[in-house]
């Protein structure tokens, strides 16, 4: 008892006397006090004396489904500062493979006793998971906000970027330099967001059935995947690449690499995110940014107006991205050349991802 005393009061900054009155109920305290009290026995992991059970703290999780996809540390980032400033205690769920499943870090935070949760990604996006934990938190009014689009019905808000116009700026850029056979490298075919993107793509460029078949490669979100898909792409022709992500636009490149074709002489690859580092690929990345700054502290400003007593509502927030024009596109190959109808002679320009 004495151990978690100390601990709890070097956590929110107070003397251990004050801890004791606040877990036993004891009047002479400040509510901010109170409130950080309670917070940092959540953090710690401690349970609260039953009485205090029943009130949330100022404890928020951060659902995330990865952390090596550097779109979503950079989020992270965003979030949990934008929730310091509010004087909210961030909590980081990532899920990783083969560990917590996302429904069980929800039950977690429910323990807690978190005042609400933002999720980046998850369950929500797929049409076939599934999403009882979402009902559960729904049932209990907890105030959530998800961000990128999901499955419709949920109940929450979400703030997204507008895939439509994030792939309609890639298809016509490369329209632009004259790239007649471009493909698309998305993730699974129940992923929400892909959805979004494939129809957006087949609706700017007019694709028949048959282009979505030799045009369209699914997979899933890693460097690995992605170049086992633009490999197929490429064998069919294609000049130029539209990625669902970064990630999926470096499997692309390298996969051009191993083909023995240069990039952007051969092929041309537009990623999506502008995740860190983009600037310093070889080539650099062409890519779709997402205003993930805008887009995180939105996320915050609708969860805290929640938690305030806001009603939630179940609205969309679409921000609009920017195309990032770099090294990883450029003309298109002349008819005949090697990245026209298959691997052509390998240039020094090839990128080396």
């Amino acid at each position: 008892m004495t151990k978690r005393l100390a601990e709890v009061a070097k956590k929110a900054g107070v003397s251990e006397a004050t801890v004791s009155r606040v877990l036993n109920g004891r009047s002479g305290v400040s509510a901010a006090t109170r409130t950080s009290v309670l917070t940092a026995l959540d953090v710690l992991g401690y349970e609260r004396p039953t009485k205090l059970r029943g009130e949330r703290g100022r404890l928020v999780g951060l659902v995330l489904p990865e952390l090596q996809n550097p779109i979503f540390p950079a989020l992270a980032e965003v979030v949990t500062a934008s929730l310091a400033q509010r004087g909210f205690t961030p909590a980081l769920c990532a899920r990783t493979i083969g560990g917590v499943p996302e429904r069980d870090y929800v039950e977690m935070l429910l323990d807690h006793q978190v005042s609400g949760v933002v999720f980046a990604g998850g369950a929500y996006a797929l049409a076939t998971a599934e999403h009882g934990h979402y009902r559960q938190l729904r049932e209990r009014r907890m105030p959530v906000v998800m961000v990128n689009a999901g499955v419709p019905g949920l109940g929450f808000p979400h703030v997204s970027t507008d895939d439509a116009v994030a792939v309609e700026q890639a298809y016509g850029h490369l329209r632009s330099l004259g790239h007649e056979r471009i493909g698309l490298v998305t993730g699974p075919e129940d992923h929400v967001p892909s959805r979004r993107k494939l129809a957006a793509v087949a609706a700017v460029a007019g694709w028949s059935d048959a282009d979505r078949d030799a045009l369209v490669e699914r997979t899933t979100f890693s460097m690995e995947s992605a170049r086992l898909a633009a490999t197929r792409l490429m064998q069919r022709g294609v000049t130029g690449m539209i990625c669902a992500s970064d990630v999926l636009a470096l499997g692309s490149i390298r996969a051009a690499r191993r083909l023995g074709l240069a990039v952007p002489d051969d092929v041309s690859v537009v990623g999506f995110d502008d995740s860190a580092l983009m600037t310093c690929t070889d080539p650099p990345l062409t890519t779709v940014r997402q205003p993930i700054e805008l887009m995180g502290q939105a996320a915050v400003d609708i969860l805290v107006h929640q938690i305030e007593g806001a009603a939630a509502g179940t609205d969309e927030l679409l921000f609009e991205p920017e195309l990032v024009v770099r090294g990883s596109t450029g003309r298109a190959p002349a008819r005949g050349a090697g990245g026209a109808t298959g691997p052509g002679p390998h240039r020094t320009g090839a990128a080396s991802h």
